[in-house]
């Protein structure tokens, strides 16, 4: 009898507190859902669609003027003024400038021997050119292999020095400006930075240099990046697609139409002049390279962008590096825009319409709005309007507008229009992280100036195109690490969260839903889970 009677007691009494449970929760809910979670939701949605209209006017307006400028705007050589220099037989080589080489480093141990290389091979009279190779490594093995092939190259005739610090305050930046300041550099006119991953080939300077010499307005010279390792993997060919659209569309439209661009911080040239009178290399924030670009920007100087004139380089081949990389590159503009905006706004040599550029195209929409929006609106927003359908979104603002944007930023990267929707998907996990650290820049928060140095692998983590691998293998190889640590290492909870919740509102809407809106939600929440077993790095892509 006691037994029947625990049976048909506990059973009932917690499904009578289940219930009781589960329904003071939905009228609980019920009772701020009008009130309170309808109007922010609702509110949410518009502030998106404001955010969507501005960068989908922003990217027309950049896709228009791309057409023209390809169509009827002047080449740089007929833009500028543009000879190309040549030995005199009487002076010799004294009328070339004297050109200093800077490249940055820090543990570059698998490709410090190609970036001393390509640089000592570049076509300039040797007595003529100097190179920097600013060493900040903190490995004692990696610092003596930098400087014993800074001596091979020096027996050679090259004029290269090896020079390291102290400390790495500043970090790049720091490292740039104490380069700058040897008694040596006083007779360098022009200063050219290439990162250690960065291969120019030798008729880079011969390109770049003589729009500088005949156009004394010109402060820099950008070349454009081209990536030996696109191919490795579908996280470098995601990379490429967006880095391709940045160079093809915003510096070209940039260089043409205001001559300012943000400098990438490697594969340009600068005026050494332009640096000084911009105030020099700053460590204020993670993007030094952007900062000494805007301050010369505002004292009147002039970019010019070279398309054609292109640096090979390596592009995060992990997750992990590719994610710190991302989190500098986020961070350091919406940080230097909270530092920079009242300066350009009271700056009295630039017009009206350049300051307006800067601060709403190049600031506001492109390193700000951009984030934002396709995190809040694809990844929160719009999946909570599931959960609470008095919440309508316009179907112009949940597909058609979005489509145009996604198309014109894949004119950068024909070859990979076929991966477009896995570079949709991408781009939306990587949002959360550049939302993420826009936020810590604007309000300056704890990792608003932490700088990683993004991890290169060189020409051993892939082989060549001929399959000949054994020449390209360093003989170095990493300390063994134990399974279990290393596959910890991969988990990324936050990318593993948001996985969980588009699942859920995924299946609501499967179950009660009209729009059909889980089949995208289905596919963006695999796109999380997979980053957040951190997987993106090993899938292949397809040709």
């Amino acid at each position: 009898m006691a037994e029947i009677s625990q049976k048909i007691l506990f059973p009932g009494t917690f499904e009578g507190v289940r219930d009781e449970l589960a329904g003071q929760i939905g009228m609980m809910w019920e009772l701020i859902k009008a009130p309170l979670i309808v109007p922010i939701l609702r509110l949410g949605v518009y502030a998106c669609l404001i955010m969507s209209l501005m960068l989908f006017i922003e990217r027309v307006y950049m896709g228009i003027v791309i057409i023209l400028v390809k169509l009827f705007w002047k080449k740089p050589e007929k833009r500028y003024k543009f000879e190309p220099l040549q030995e005199d037989l009487e002076m010799g080589s004294s009328n070339f400038p004297v050109v200093l080489i800077q490249i940055p480093m820090f543990n570059e141990r698998e490709v410090y021997k190609v970036s001393i290389g390509a640089a000592c091979g570049l076509s300039w009279p040797s007595d003529r050119l100097v190179i920097q190779v600013l060493d900040d490594s903190t490995d004692p093995s990696v610092k003596q292999m930098v400087e014993t092939e800074c001596q091979r190259w020096a027996s050679k005739g090259i004029n290269i020095t090896y020079q390291i610090r102290e400390n790495r305050t500043g970090y790049k930046a720091g490292a740039l400006k104490e380069g700058l300041k040897r008694s040596y550099v006083k007779h360098c006119e022009y200063v050219a930075i290439f990162d250690a991953d960065f291969r120019p080939e030798p008729d880079y300077l011969r390109r770049a240099i003589p729009f500088l010499v005949h156009n004394p307005q010109i402060a820099l010279v950008q070349g454009r990046w081209r990536f030996v390792n696109a191919d490795e993997c579908l996280l470098t060919r995601m990379q490429e697609m967006s880095l391709d659209y940045h160079f093809t569309v915003e510096q070209e439209v940039g260089s043409s139409t205001h001559a300012f661009f943000g400098f990438n911080g490697t594969a340009g040239v600068w005026r050494i002049a332009a640096i000084n009178e911009a105030g020099g290399w700053k460590d204020r924030t993670t993007v030094e390279d952007m900062d000494l670009a805007v301050r010369a920007s505002l004292r009147g100087w002039k970019f010019l962008y070279l398309g054609d004139l292109q640096v090979k380089s390596e592009l995060p081949s992990t997750f992990n590096a590719f994610r710190f990389q991302q989190h500098r590159w986020s961070c350091g503009p919406s940080n230097l825009f909270r530092k920079m905006v009242m300066e350009i706004i009271r700056n009295k040599k630039v017009t009206l319409w350049k300051k307006v550029y800067v601060i709403y195209s190049f600031f506001v929409v492109r390193k700000i709005v951009a984030h934002w929006v396709t995190f809040m609106f694809y990844c929160v927003v719009l999946p909570l309007t599931i959960l609470v359908p008095e919440v309508h979104v316009p179907i112009w603002g949940a597909v058609y507008i979005p489509s145009v944007i996604t198309i014109l930023n894949s004119v950068g990267t024909p070859r990979s229009i076929h991966l477009l929707f896995y570079w949709i998907l991408f781009e939306n996990v990587m949002s959360l992280h550049r939302t993420k650290a826009t936020f810590i820049g604007l309000l300056e928060a704890g990792r608003a100036n932490e700088w990683v140095v993004t991890e290169k692998l060189g020409d051993s983590a892939f082989k060549n195109k001929s399959g000949d691998a054994s020449k390209n293998k360093t003989n170095t190889k990493a300390p063994p690490k134990r399974p279990r640590s290393k596959f910890a290492d991969r988990i990324h909870t936050l990318e593993l969260g948001f996985g969980v919740f588009l699942f859920i509102c995924g299946c609501y809407d499967f179950v009660h839903g009209k729009n059909n809106y889980f089949i995208y939600l289905f596919l963006q929440t695999l796109s999380f889970l997979v980053a957040g077993f951190g997987y993106v790095g090993t899938i292949i892509p397809s040709s």
